[in-house]
């Protein structure tokens, strides 16, 4: 078996012990893509508003799909962290402008994030 790490430059710089996605290779392969939040690429800047972060945030996840030669369609389950539960609508609106009528696993938790300018954390899954 097989595994793959995926940090691709256009994503913000990984976290000590952190993998933005790891691959795992064998008869079939399974990407896990670890918690990702709303920042841009230098790892500093993040917008402030729950839209922008969750676009940011589909993007990164776009990225390491493509990284991992897989599309929004390979998505198998999402984990969704948010900070406010009045921005559950927001966030269904993002999950079905990113997926269409792909359907996937899915949970979302109402918590305090580990920085109070983070809007909103997801993780997901994909396979091939």
């Amino acid at each position: 078996m097989a595994i793959i790490h995926h940090n691709p430059p256009e994503l913000f710089p990984p976290y000590q012990a952190y993998s933005h996605a790891i691959e795992i290779r064998g008869g079939s392969r399974l990407l896990l893509i670890s918690g990702l939040n709303g920042y841009l690429a230098d790892g500093k800047t993040m917008p402030n508003s729950f839209v922008e972060q969750g676009e940011i945030i589909w993007q990164h996840i776009g990225t390491l799909l493509r990284a991992a030669d897989m599309d929004y369609i390979n998505l198998v389950s999402l984990r969704t962290y948010l900070a406010n539960p009045e921005d559950d609508e927001a966030n269904v609106q993002l999950r079905v402008k990113y997926l269409g009528q792909h359907q996937v696993s899915s949970t979302v938790i109402c918590c305090q994030l580990l920085d109070p300018k983070w809007k909103l954390e997801i993780e997901a899954m994909a396979a091939v």
